[in-house]
């Protein structure tokens, strides 16, 4: 009888430790907020929704993209911080993140101490932008008219500090010459510029300016990647076009806060490897003019490192304050 009610015991005792870690196992047993630090409808946005619907698939739970506004990020990561790091709170970064490592005076988080990666979600280039009715046909043409009259053309980018505006100004450094950098506060006001010729290049990406390409009034002189962009191959890119060692190449990716455990980190990035290799995913962001690209949790944290390293040269070199 006695070693009855001992065995019993035992069960009992057993059972109690095996619960919390067959709810562990579970992971996840609800749905995972996606923190995007950016409004709806852009291109961050869209690509966080089109990954995360087939990412719910893969964990059997909803991926909510929670927008979170706001300059550096700050607001998104600092939402992120405060949750626990349990993996049902994660964060978009970009390479934007990079940029405001050097850039923000108090960005009030460590990206690299404070986060972990999971995996990238995507790579695209910007392509360097005109009037369909302006005389460059080329890039080369654009640069030599820039050689011809130092500080007569105007290009543009949205605001300082964005990778559009770092772009140009990587660019005036490496061509060697001299225009002038005019930015705007939003994509679609510095392609009315272009359409306006009040400008003779816009740096911006492939989606804001497919409808106006498409309907003949823009021509994309290059693209800023180190191979050209599969949606325009007939494009060059700014290396072929004559500005040797010029490479921007932006990105998305997902990040935990610290502590999140190992385990879970790789569940997520299955799942974000099974999403991105669907077809259908694949073929959405292509259309956005995004190359679908997962991996390793250590390829983005060496990206990112990379990045934050290179932009802080742009910056310190162009002698843009910490904003």
């Amino acid at each position: 009888m006695m070693m009855q009610r001992r065995h019993l015991l035992a069960m009992l005792a057993a059972g109690a430790f095996a619960g919390p870690a067959r709810a562990q196992a579970k992971y996840p047993d609800r749905p995972v907020r996606l923190l995007v630090p950016f409004g709806p409808g852009g291109l961050a946005d869209v690509t966080a929704r089109v990954v995360g619907e087939k990412m719910a698939q893969s964990l059997g739970q909803q991926v909510v993209i929670v927008n979170t506004p706001g300059a550096g990020g700050i607001a998104a990561a600092k939402a992120a911080l405060a949750a626990a790091p349990d993996g049902y709170t994660l964060i978009l970064f970009t390479n934007g993140t990079a940029i405001s490592v050097p850039l923000v005076k108090e960005l009030g988080y460590d990206p690299l101490t404070q986060f972990v990666p999971v995996s990238s979600l995507g790579f695209f280039d910007f392509l360097l932008l005109t009037n369909a009715e302006l005389p460059h046909r080329s890039l080369g043409d654009f640069l030599a008219a820039a050689k011809a009259k130092p500080g007569s053309l105007n290009v543009a980018t949205i605001n300082v500090g964005s990778t559009q505006n770092l772009s140009a100004v990587l660019f005036k450094s490496l061509a060697g010459v001299d225009f002038t950098i005019v930015p705007y506060r939003t994509t679609p006001e510095a392609l009315t510029a272009l359409l306006r010729k009040d400008v003779d290049l816009v740096f911006d990406g492939y989606v804001a300016a497919k409808g106006m390409m498409q309907d003949g009034k823009l021509r994309a002189l290059a693209s800023s990647g180190p191979a050209r962009f599969s949606g325009l191959p007939e494009v060059p890119t700014v290396i072929e076009s004559g500005v040797p060692s010029f490479d921007v190449t932006s990105w998305n990716a997902i990040y935990a806060p610290a502590g999140t455990s190992p385990e879970i980190v790789r569940t997520l990035n299955g799942a974000i490897l099974a999403a991105l290799g669907d077809a259908g995913v694949v073929q959405k962001l292509k259309d956005l003019g995004i190359e679908a690209k997962g991996g390793a949790p250590a390829d983005i944290d060496r990206r990112l490192r990379e990045d934050i390293g290179r932009w802080g040269a742009v910056i310190s070199k162009a002698g843009i304050a910490k904003q």
